[in-house]
């Protein structure tokens, strides 16, 4: 007759729980890429003036949308 010990349950939920918060932190990673390049494509779309009055210029654009979205 096989028993299942509370240590074998543990593992199983210790490693169901690893491959849970996997999951869930690429889906954040995915969420935030799609963030980023969503804001360099509305970045992108604004005119030269535009982009003055923001205090950007077309070479910053991807900096700006990396700091806007991961932060630093």
């Amino acid at each position: 007759m096989a028993f299942v010990t509370a240590t074998d349950f543990n593992t199983e939920n210790t490693l169901m729980a690893r491959i849970t918060a996997f999951a869930a932190k690429k889906r954040e990673a995915f969420a935030a890429h799609r963030m980023y390049r969503k804001t360099v494509n509305e970045l992108s779309a604004l005119s030269g003036s535009e982009l003055a009055d923001l205090g950007l210029t077309r070479g910053s654009i991807h900096a700006t949308a990396h700091r806007a979205v991961y932060g630093n």
